[in-house]
């Protein structure tokens, strides 16, 4: 296991381990900003009620995502310092950005919302809440400029052997933004939607606060269903843009070895990386070139081919990303996917007809979904940046010319331990404290108590 190995498995660990608070700080801080303000408009104290329970869950899992998120910026500089040297001119914009005009913005709108309840206006007081989630989301909109710039480079220069931007504008009009932005939005609220609607289907087996629960399950739902349905969209228009942008991406979750017109799209294959060809293969003929395409015509270019033009173009070198896990991470994904609009749309149904809270066995199968959307962003992640590889700036720098070239194997080797073990215990304190509160339910719930949340958090982190 040397540096480059270490290192990337340090990041790869703590970025999974971030990943799993982010999209439902995206999604939640939304729904309940659209809670409390169905109480502003209606007056219904149930909807103020909403807010703040919902809110004690968003406070514990905002406080880990903080805490999950800081160590990863010391990667650049402590294991990737040849990257951040090469990309540091273009890659520190967008970060200070989103330090500037979102983190700051949502941490001091945060401490408003849960201290200014008898102390602001109630329309000023759900304000503060609207900011906190616009501001959540226009941080991972940075983020996410600051990676698509990794997936497909524009608006820059080379100059002394690094890359030096010039035109800011064309970072953010990348139109790897226009389609990974809005996936990762439909991707939260999806999350968030069916955490809701898991806690309150726990709380409708048992009977207790049914028309909190109920109320509650009704908004989440909606966002479920719709939101799902959005994933699917989005990342149909991704997966068009890849065959344009990165069509070795494309090929690799596909393992699709050779060019073919029409594509199939393959249901299973058996990958034989080292042959570079499947053993076996059950597909649907002609689906790929119509998910690309939109027409059960047209040509899907193939590893074998990419690689042959990638060596004339870049060099000597293996240009393929691993295959196994990208292939079978996209159909966890996708699988994931269609599992969460069919249970969405079957719970949709149920509460329409009045006959949701009856189905016990549907209340359970929303609960056990709770970990569906997390496993279905997991394995999105690992396509996104897999995918990617051996580019760590795609067409510009390889991961090997990245890494850190004076760090031992030894260190990081110690400091992977570590950060994994810690993290281990931070995921174990979140779900202790989460379970805690979203079992008590509503009745305990009292915004004089909100900063006992923040101190339990701050305390277990």
């Amino acid at each position: 296991m040397n540096e480059l190995l270490l290192a990337r498995l340090q990041f790869g660990v703590t970025t999974v381990y971030h990943f799993l608070f982010v999209p439902l700080t995206l999604g939640l801080s939304l729904l309940i900003a659209i809670m409390e303000t169905m109480y502003v408009r209606t007056g219904n104290e149930m909807y103020k009620k909403m807010a703040q329970f919902w809110g004690k869950l968003f406070l514990v899992n905002f406080a880990m995502g903080v805490v999950t998120g800081i160590v990863q910026e010391f990667h650049f500089g402590m294991n990737w310092s040849e990257y951040s040297r090469f990309m540091g001119d273009i890659f520190g914009a967008p970060l200070a950005m989103e330090a500037l005009t979102a983190f700051f913005l949502e941490s001091t709108f945060l401490g408003l919302w849960i201290f200014g309840w008898d102390k602001l206006s109630k329309k000023l007081h759900a304000a503060t809440i609207w900011i906190v989630a616009i501001a959540s989301n226009l941080s991972a909109f940075w983020i996410l400029v600051a990676n698509s710039f990794m997936q497909s480079p524009t608006g820059y220069v080379l100059r002394n052997g690094r890359a030096e931007m010039v035109d800011f504008a064309a970072l953010l009009t990348n139109p790897y933004v226009a389609v990974q932005f809005p996936h990762t939005i439909a991707s939260g609220l999806a999350t968030a939607g069916f955490f809701v609607m898991a806690i309150s289907a726990y709380h409708l087996i048992r009977e207790s606060n049914r028309k909190f629960f109920r109320e509650s399950f009704k908004i989440a739902v909606i966002c479920a269903f719709v939101s799902a349905l959005a994933v699917g969209g989005t990342g149909h228009m991704q997966a068009q843009y890849l065959a344009k942008a990165q069509p070795m991406k494309l090929a690799a979750t596909e393992a699709l070895w050779d060019s073919a017109n029409p594509a199939p799209f393959a249901i299973y294959a058996a990958v034989d990386e080292s042959n570079k060809k499947n053993t076996a293969e059950v597909a649907v003929p002609g689906a790929l070139s119509f998910l690309v395409y939109n027409d059960f015509a047209g040509e899907v270019r193939g590893l074998n081919d990419l690689q042959a033009e990638y060596a004339a173009k870049y060099g000597p070198g293996e240009y393929i990303p691993p295959v196994t896990p990208l292939f079978w991470s996209f159909r966890i994904m996708a699988a994931a996917g269609g599992w969460l609009v069919g249970i969405a749309s079957i719970c949709a149904l149920l509460l329409v007809t009045n006959r949701l809270e009856s189905q016990k066995f549907v209340l359970k199968a929303a609960l056990w979904t709770l970990p569906v959307p997390y496993i279905a962003n997991s394995a999105g992640w690992l396509v996104t940046e897999l995918g990617r590889q051996p580019w760590i700036v795609f067409g510009l720098l390889r991961v090997d010319q990245g890494v850190s070239p004076n760090v031992p194997a030894a260190s990081i080797l110690t400091s992977l331990i570590g950060f994994t073990l810690l993290y281990a215990v931070l995921i174990v304190a979140a779900v202790y404290l989460m379970s805690k509160f979203a079992r008590k339910g509503p009745i305990d719930v009292d915004h004089t108590k909100s900063s006992t949340v923040v101190k339990e958090a701050t305390l277990w982190s």
